[in-house]
């Protein structure tokens, strides 16, 4: 595991009582380097959405948390921010939140599959997110996803395979 891992676990079982403590979810932590700063990013979530408030209240005290400990090297700003809607899937209850709605994929490779009688070979779709199976801990069985289109026609995806899978947001 990587010093900047190290730093996201660690952060992450800082503030999961926090967030337990107040209903909250952890989507995801992350340690990155923009613009020549470092930023230790906290995304949350809870039913209904995240507020303002909500983002403060964790914000500060996840802040006293990591002053109080002190374990990353480097100096680094802090923040809490709602996911948006347009975050990536990354744990199983993102894809079970999204069970019957629209989702955006992107794969690494195109597949070949056959839709109203036609073959195609692509590695963007939309389509209806209509079943999840996790990844097994037998690494013998990957986790896959079933896509529905018009029609009766489906789609199964290897878990391994997506590059992106996502919420489609029509603006």
């Amino acid at each position: 595991m990587s010093k900047h891992q190290n730093y996201e676990q660690r952060t992450e079982q800082l503030i999961t009582p926090i967030l337990e403590e107040n209903h909250f979810e952890l989507v995801d932590v992350e340690f990155v380097k923009e613009a020549g700063n470092w930023h230790l990013r906290a995304y949350i979530d809870k039913e209904g959405g995240i507020t303002i408030d909500d983002l403060t209240l964790v914000n500060h005290a996840l802040s006293d948390l990591m002053d109080r400990e002190d374990f990353i090297e480097e100096s680094y700003i802090l923040e809490v921010s709602s996911p948006g809607l347009l975050r990536p899937f990354k744990k199983p209850k993102d894809y079970i939140r999204n069970l019957g709605q629209d989702v955006e994929v992107k794969l690494f490779a195109p597949v070949t599959f056959e839709q109203d009688g036609k073959k195609y070979s692509d590695k963007e779709f939309v389509g209806i997110l209509k079943e999840y199976n996790a990844p097994s801990e037998d690494t013998t069985a990957a986790g896959k996803v079933l896509l529905a289109f018009e029609g009766d026609d489906q789609l199964e995806i290897e878990i391994k395979d997506i590059a992106l899978i996502r919420k489609a947001i029509d603006f």
